[in-house]
């Protein structure tokens, strides 16, 4: 046999696509009496081996085996090009000249493979996935995806014909880490991997784990990304950020769903720069001071809303190639407008193209399906007890705060991730190492993702979308916390929904609802969320939930509702279309109905929310001290016959106090006196009852005056007219 012929088990091994070791066979070989170089190309009727500075040709390739693969021996070892002649479609003959993928070293550092197997790689987003790259003055795309069961991997793409033998990778054993530069693939190209699983058995394609983009759904492969950085003009807000998310700042929410804010019109996709146009000067106009998305990873069931996540590392191509986000949030920073995503570290859905039994093992997920499957989602749950997955979602959660510059990610699905028993029956459940139902794994997981994000996105915020009394949420990591900065108040919505559902009647039994928020409301850092998950599957609109005998008395119970949150301790979050009272629920194929605005009592809603959003963000009473127990005092709280409530807010030394008075019954209340902190006039900055808003106008004629007379363990008192179905906001008069 000539030294230049491989083994012929290699070469049927290779042909059927099965082997594992594509370097000890392709690529340049130094054997006796020069170098051996074979190549896989089916297409071709002729190839040469060239000197890649001269062109001069320095030996031919025959063909060894009738699928394509050559062989042949040329002299010396310098870098060598392949020029390789085949049939074109006009019938003639197409020569063109390409590197040799199997001729380039690892491109992987040997640091890089030790911090993907130890779950530390914080740049993980820059080492795994595709990358347009020049090598040796040559430009490519690098490409490396981490299956370490795999017997064999293959990237597979336009720039080879989809052909899994064309580019079988390289391992970096111990990692399980497949790599492979391949000349001449740009950004642009679709490609998926294709993987040979331990069992011997060829596995559906799957896209990258690591992408950076992916084709527009249902179109499911990746896309190598454009290299070029975004050129980012946020500076100073970038520097301004962290003081601007502080406990002690105005934080309002703003939840939308990006593919669905804005009107559908008949031939126009959704897309960020128009969704800019409008949304940016929109949110800003009303006040808020973040926008909060549900989920732009790239999922594969836009029914989904984006909770099922694929692409956790690249934005919906439904909205857009990756740098028109870029230019989203730069926009948005530039308006003074902060930008949270919603991110899911705790599921991934099953499509055979995704995460799931990525090499042919539960990889990404647990094996036991009572610890790997969530019957209520039908998904995966991610495996974080393992070193490799936990990094891949603490780098993920980084790429979107540092490659987007978002200011914070609202984490999914919190609760789920704290308990192994969570929605399982008896028995269906694993416990953890010392018997319990607590998932030490994700636990520690969630202290090492806020660790990271303050290490390495300082500013940045984490807020957990968590359900239950598991404690600590939001008390730093390194004190035994969870580490996020703020919390979900899912108890507070529950309590005060049902309260304000309710008929005013009925109210005075419900009294409690109301005022048990205070007993824990500085347990933690709260954000007190009216979300989409309020307004979805018949429960219905926030004005629909309303009662009333008439369309009156439902706006009214609406806009007092929204004065009591406004005013209540806690950060905001409102969902699309609850400013608007849309009346029908959202729907996610249907955008709002922004033609409710011609209705004045719809635009009275928008227009209360606005200066609600104005009195929370100018008077320091209303946010400085959210956290503190000594920032809130109860004035009336146990009025239940009259459904009337009345606390005062207090900021730091110097900053004047704010008397809140709610009365959620229809009845005007005459005469109705309570304490305040201070003698002197006070004006009546918000009346939820005015009839700009389309209330009645009944109030206080913009001023009341406080006399020296104790109350309700205040020095002085005042008296008021209290509106129906209303809320009052006032403060000393400068």
């Amino acid at each position: 046999m000539s030294e230049h012929l491989p083994h012929p088990g290699a070469v049927d091994s290779f042909v059927r696509a099965r082997h594992g070791d594509p370097f000890s066979l392709l690529g340049p070989h130094p054997v006796e009496g020069g170098v051996a170089v074979r190549a896989f190309l089916p297409e071709a009727s002729r190839v040469e081996v060239v000197d890649a500075t001269s062109g001069f040709v320095r030996g031919n390739l025959a063909r060894v085996h009738g699928d394509g693969l050559w062989s042949g021996l040329v002299q010396g070892e310098q870098p060598y090009r392949l020029r390789v002649s085949a049939p074109d479609a006009a019938g003639g003959e197409a020569v063109r000249e390409v590197a040799d993928p199997y001729a380039f070293p690892p491109l992987l550092g040997e640091l890089d493979i030790y911090l993907i197997s130890e779950g530390r790689h914080r740049d993980l987003a820059q080492v795994l996935g595709a990358h347009v790259v020049t090598v040796e003055g040559v430009e490519g795309t690098r490409f490396a995806v981490w299956a370490p069961n795999a017997q064999r991997v293959s990237v597979v793409g336009s720039f080879n014909g989809w052909d899994g033998r064309r580019n079988p990778m390289r391992v970096r054993q111990p990692s399980g880490v497949w790599e492979l530069f391949v000349p001449g693939a740009a950004a642009g190209d679709a490609y998926k991997y294709e993987l040979v699983g331990p069992d011997g058995n060829l596995l559906p394609w799957r896209a990258d784990p690591v992408a950076w983009q992916a084709e527009r759904p249902p179109a499911t492969a990746s896309v190598v990304p454009d290299p070029a950085p975004y050129a980012w003009t946020d500076a100073e807000w970038m520097a301004r950020r962290e003081a601007s998310q502080a406990p002690d700042a105005p934080l309002s929410f703003y939840e939308l769903h990006a593919m669905s804010w804005l009107p559908h019109e008949e031939g126009a996709t959704p897309d960020w720069e128009r969704l800019g146009n409008r949304l940016i000067p929109y949110v800003k106009e009303l006040g808020f001071t973040h926008i909060e998305l549900m989920p732009i990873m790239e999922h594969p069931f836009g029914g989904s809303w984006g909770y099922q996540v694929l692409g956790q590392f690249a934005p919906t191509s439904r909205m857009g190639p990756p740098a028109a986000f870029a230019r989203f949030v730069d926009r948005c920073h530039a308006a003074g407008l902060g930008v949270v995503l919603d991110w899911v570290p705790a599921h991934f859905p099953t499509d055979a193209h995704g995460l799931a039994h990525f090499d042919g093992t539960a990889l990404y997920e647990h094996g036991n399906p009572f610890e790997g499957y969530h019957q209520d989602w039908n998904t995966f749950i991610y495996n974080l007890g393992r070193n490799e997955v936990r990094g891949f979602m603490i780098a993920s959660g980084l790429f979107w705060l540092r490659q987007f510059h978002v200011d914070g990610l609202r984490v999914d699905a919190v609760a789920s991730m704290l308990y192994r028993d969570y929605s399982r029956k008896e028995g269906e459940w694993v416990p953890n190492r010392y018997g319990g139902r607590e998932n030490l794994e994700s636990i520690a997981f969630l202290q090492d993702l806020s660790r990271a994000v303050k290490e390495v996105a300082p500013g940045a915020m984490l807020v957990a979308e968590e359900s239950t009394s598991f404690p600590h949420v939001t008390r730093p990591a390194d004190e035994g916390g969870l580490g996020f900065d703020y919390k979900w108040n899912m108890g507070w919505m529950h309590d005060t929904l049902h309260y304000i559902e309710g008929e005013p009647v009925h109210r005075k039994w419900h009294h409690g609802e109301i005022s048990f928020g205070l007993v824990y409301a500085f347990s933690e850092r709260f954000v007190l969320p009216i979300s989409h998950d309020e307004v979805v599957y018949g429960k219905g609109s926030m004005i629909g939930k309303m009662p009333g005998a008439d369309d009156w008395q439902k706006f009214a119970n609406l806009r007092a509702y929204y004065g009591f949150m406004w005013t209540h301790p806690g950060k905001k979050l409102l969902f699309m279309g609850s400013e608007i009272a849309q009346w029908r629920e959202w729907n996610h194929d249907t955008g709002l109905d922004w033609w409710l605005l011609d209705a004045p009592a719809n635009r009275g809603v928008q227009l209360l929310l606005r200066d609600l959003n104005a009195a929370y963000r100018s008077e320091p009473a209303l946010h400085v001290r959210d956290t503190e127990h000594d920032g809130f005092r109860w004035v009336v709280l146990h009025d239940a016959d009259q459904s009337v409530f009345a606390w005062l807010r207090f900021g730091r030394w110097g900053q004047r106090p704010a008397l809140v008075v709610c009365n959620f019954t229809p009845v005007v209340r005459h005469g109705y006196a309570l304490g305040v902190s201070q003698a002197g006039d006070w004006e009546e900055l918000l009346n939820s009852d005015a009839s700009r808003y389309g209330g009645s106008n009944v109030g206080n004629h913009g001023l009341v005056t406080a006399t020296e007379v104790a109350m309700h363990d205040q020095p002085a008192s005042l008296t008021l007219t209290l509106p129906p179905l209303s809320t009052l906001i006032l403060v000393p008069k400068a």
